[in-house]
């Protein structure tokens, strides 16, 4: 799929399900999502007044989480999807932190913010959904201050049998069945297990996380590899500098 059309597809596919995208997230991950958020909070340690942007934040729960574990510091929520922000931003009215977060529509392949601008970037279960996930990941360190942190939260690939191919068959199977049932919508959810056959596994991100100049780049795996946690770190200084 080309970039642009592959952009177009996705953004249709989640202005589409952002009614249900909370209760099919919940379906998809087995209702484990939150738990795998709660541990990626503990490992990023966000600490009083410190600043987030939150990329493809969809209905915003990791912006909100960002935004109490920070109590003052300026978080950004991004997505693409106006109906995944409208449903996010009525979650942030209801908690008080519409003075703490700021939505945007935007695009997380070029970030409308300049270089070192904040402590934290996050991305949860988008990276294998954008056209050019090392152009993300590139701009997520640019705009990254020195020292701070580049996390991406994302499904993965299970390794080991035979819960790979009971997993695989439920997300290529079961999971758009669910998603026409209950969500009314079957070619997107049947196109969600296949944005994950070309996606790396947690190693060959880990290496990708490297490659783009992230350093301590840690990688955990998840509920056997369902999902995974990459968190790298901007250095202090640029190579050669």
């Amino acid at each position: 799929m080309q970039t642009k059309s592959k952009e177009q597809f996705v953004h249709a596919v989640f202005e589409s399900i952002a009614p249900k995208y909370d209760l099919m997230n919940d379906i998809l991950s087995f209702r484990r999502h939150k738990a795998w958020r709660k541990f990626t909070m503990r490992k990023m340690n966000v600490l009083p007044g410190q600043t987030a942007l939150d990329l493809c934040c969809g209905t915003c729960d990791w912006t909100i989480a960002l935004a109490q574990a920070s109590g003052t510091g300026p978080v950004v929520g991004l997505d693409f999807s106006q109906n995944m922000l409208d449903y996010g931003a009525v979650k942030i009215k209801e908690l008080g932190l519409d003075q703490q977060i700021e939505l945007m529509r935007g695009n997380a392949m070029s970030l409308p913010f300049e270089d070192n601008s904040f402590d934290y970037v996050t991305i949860g279960f988008a990276l294998r959904n954008v056209p050019d996930l090392k152009q993300v990941i590139r701009e997520m360190e640019r705009v990254v201050k020195p020292g701070g942190l580049v996390v991406s939260l994302e499904l993965s690939k299970p390794t080991w049998q035979p819960f790979k191919s009971l997993y695989y068959f439920y997300f290529q199977k079961v999971l758009p069945l669910l998603g026409k049932l209950i969500a009314k919508r079957y070619e997107q959810y049947k196109w969600l297990p296949e944005s994950l056959i070309h996606f790396p596994d947690h190693k060959q991100l880990a290496a990708i996380f490297a490659e783009t100049g992230l350093t301590e780049v840690e990688a955990y795996p998840l509920f056997g590899g369902v999902a995974a946690l990459h968190i790298g770190t901007k250095g202090k200084t640029k190579p050669g500098v």
